[in-house]
């Protein structure tokens, strides 16, 4: 249903768009297969600590190398005029995998006399969140964040690390808003988009996207009905105004409802998988879908500051249409019974 609204939203702006998302979606389909069969497949996968941390680095390499600028943040390599791709889309299913297999095998090998184990993990994670810095990806770094902050109140032994993560987001954030100028412009748009120097400028996108949202009452202009192509980027981070314009807020609380039933059968899976590893990862694909939704509409309907992420499944983009299918794929596997490579 999500990748149905969002094909016929950006065929009815852009109809050249609209095929390309619907070619993207049917690879996504296929990723999704291979994902699935791939990881039925292999063995002991929870064993990979290391592969999946130099997976990590490896992507964040080639973006700091061969990575081109768009909206602020460098986090995109440009394989020609039309085609462009974000590693970090891959990245945070990676970092799943990587606080999975710590939290299942890797934290019990390290020797119980060395008292700062718990810090390993949360050195690597805070050393990747560092990297997304210098590539100004603060909305990537965002999730990244939620994700290790949720498992880490699941599984980690020391409660006291918790209190220290808290802490390092607060200075994260403060250190991002006083490093980085775009933060700090989105900050001033979130907290006075009617700012008359600003409103046909920097906060034209959030301006445009709340009268839209309003213009479409409950049920919507109608398909066809609207001005959608006054919303910047309609297509992809400002998809879910275009969607609520001309098929109404009713319409947008039908995706919220159904990023949270994909959610809450994330948590289903995760409490009814007997192995942890899989129980990690489903729960961590959950909290993925979560706040990348939470994200994207809080940003546009200023709950909170802009973030530029898309919306799963729904927004254009190749790298986001990839990605959501491989989490889904995941999700799938984990949902099953495990048994059978474990057998002996």
């Amino acid at each position: 249903m999500l990748l149905t609204i969002g094909i016929l939203t950006i065929y009815r702006l852009n109809p050249d768009l609209g095929l390309r998302q619907l070619v993207w979606a049917l690879v996504g389909i296929l990723v999704f297969y291979i994902t699935y069969f791939v990881m039925r497949a292999l063995r002991k996968i929870e064993n990979w600590t290391y592969f999946y941390g130099a997976i990590s680095l490896f992507l964040f390499f080639i973006t700091l190398v061969f990575g081109v600028e768009r909206g602020g943040s460098k986090n995109w390599i440009k394989l020609s005029e039309s085609v462009l791709l974000q590693p970090t889309e891959l990245t945070k299913i990676v970092l799943v995998f990587l606080i999975a297999s710590y939290y299942t095998e890797y934290q019990y090998k390290i020797p119980k006399k060395f008292k700062y184990k718990s810090v390993v993990l949360m050195g690597v994670v805070y050393f990747l969140i560092g990297l997304l810095f210098i590539q100004k990806d603060l909305g990537t770094a965002a999730i990244f964040l939620s994700i290790f902050s949720g498992i880490q109140f699941i599984y980690e032994e020391d409660r006291k690390m918790i209190l220290l993560n808290i802490l390092l987001v607060i200075v994260g954030s403060v250190v991002g808003y006083f490093l980085f100028r775009h933060v700090r412009v989105r900050i001033g748009i979130w907290l006075d988009p009617w700012n008359p120097e600003t409103i046909y400028k920097s906060s034209a996108q959030i301006v445009q996207s709340l009268f839209a949202i309003a213009e479409g009452g409950f049920f919507g202009k109608g398909i066809g009905l609207g001005y959608p192509k006054l919303v910047p980027v309609g297509s992809s981070d400002f998809i879910f105004p275009v969607i609520c314009e001309e098929m109404g807020i009713f319409a947008g609380i039908g995706i919220i409802m159904l990023f949270l039933l994909l959610a809450y059968r994330a948590v289903k899976i995760s409490i009814r998988q007997e192995f942890k590893f899989y129980r990690i990862l489903a729960i961590g694909i959950g909290i993925l879908f979560a706040v990348q939704c939470f994200l994207n509409i809080g940003g546009v309907i200023k709950l909170i500051p802009m973030t530029g992420l898309t919306l799963p499944f729904v927004s254009y983009g190749g790298s986001s249409m990839l990605s959501s299918f491989i989490a889904l794929g995941v999700l799938q596997v984990t949902s099953e019974d495990m048994s059978y490579k474990y057998e002996g």
